[in-house]
């Protein structure tokens, strides 16, 4: 700052030294000692008076703005100026600095929209999930005080209806519990090394009454070498029972999920495919999305939370993975990840070198 006043001040007074030197050399008797004096009295009282009219005045007010701007610039802020700090023009830098200053807080402000758009779809997405499951169960419950109770046939039928509704409702309120762990870091994964067929044949028999009810054929590639992965058994247990329900869920009747592996390098992919209703092009980039749903008229009645594949989403980013998903509307999906490959136990090596 102190260089750039002190060469507009040499600058203005050689200028305004140099006019009046012209003007003084018009005169017919004046001499030429007469005028080199002038020069140089006019240069140097120009010099001290505008110098220090920049430096107390002009400068110290930029000073002054350059020190509020450090206060409150950004990060992104900071390189800008520390780039500019020697340019010839202070308000074109100040200028800059501003107009980036604006940049950056406009994006804070259309960020914080965003988030409070996000929260105030969050909370009413919440409260519709929560509001069917407790209505449910309160309906069935206040019919049996007004004298439902006293038929056993309907006395046991409502009571497992509201049963049912409130064990709906434990399964979304632990959802929402997961889910908020694994955002916040709260739950930890613990890798250990195991089957993943073996586990994946565990699942299908979990999900094979609703595989039955559908008439839905799943088919599990299966493997000539036993295939061990490094990964946390029950997180991704469950990762392979959402991918597997929601495949069953909206395959058509009569249809076929496929689960199939690809193995390279150090690690495995697991395919999940199905033949479904598929996902539109302009859903697929949200539906690990908590509670957003492709079109709500075709999951009326399919069932869940809402929530499965945003917990898929939050497990396999535990593992340093994450879910892909191809899909074609009317067609079908596909969804696969990747894990690092385990290691094969000893026994397991006896019994292959046995075969």
């Amino acid at each position: 700052m102190i260089l750039n006043s002190r060469a507009l001040a040499l600058l203005l007074a050689l200028s305004i030294s140099v006019i009046t030197s012209a003007f003084l050399s018009l005169l017919p008797s004046i001499s030429t000692t007469a005028l080199i004096v002038s020069f140089a009295l006019s240069f140097s009282s120009s010099y001290i008076l505008v110098r220090l009219v920049l430096e107390f005045i002009f400068f110290k007010e930029i000073t002054s703005i350059y020190e509020a701007l450090d206060k409150i610039r950004s990060e992104e802020l900071s390189p800008i100026l520390s780039r500019s700090r020697n340019a010839v023009n202070p308000l074109r830098l100040i200028n800059k600095g501003i107009e980036s200053y604006a940049r950056t807080k406009q994006r804070e402000i259309a960020e914080l929209k965003e988030m409070e758009a996000f929260r105030r779809e969050f909370i009413a997405d919440v409260s519709h999930e929560l509001k069917t499951p407790i209505f449910a169960a309160q309906g069935f419950v206040h019919t049996l005080l007004d004298g439902a109770v006293e038929d056993k046939k309907v006395r046991t039928k409502f009571l497992k209806k509201a049963a049912k509704s409130l064990d709906g409702l434990d399964i979304l309120v632990q959802d929402l519990l997961t889910i908020s762990q694994m955002e916040t870091g709260e739950i930890k994964m613990h890798p250990e090394d195991f089957n993943i067929e073996e586990m994946i044949k565990e699942v299908l028999d979990q999900v094979d009454g609703k595989a039955e009810k559908r008439e839905i054929d799943i088919e599990l590639q299966h493997l000539d070498v036993p295939l061990y992965v490094l990964a946390d058994y029950q997180r991704i247990y469950q990762v392979m029972t959402n991918l597997v329900t929601n495949g069953i869920k909206y395959s058509k009747k009569g249809g076929t999920v496929k689960i199939f592996f690809e193995q390279e390098d150090e690690h495995v992919t697991v395919f999940v495919q199905d033949k479904g209703l598929g996902i539109p092009e302009e859903d697929i980039g949200r539906i690990f999305e908590r509670f957003y749903r492709v079109d709500k008229s075709r999951n009326k009645g399919k069932g869940g939370t809402g929530l499965g594949l945003s917990i898929v989403k939050h497990i396999l980013e535990g593992h340093d993975s994450k879910i892909e998903v191809e899909s074609e509307e009317g067609v079908g999906s596909k969804f696969w990840f990747k894990l690092r490959l385990g290691k094969v136990p000893e026994y397991e090596l006896l019994n292959e070198d046995d075969d």
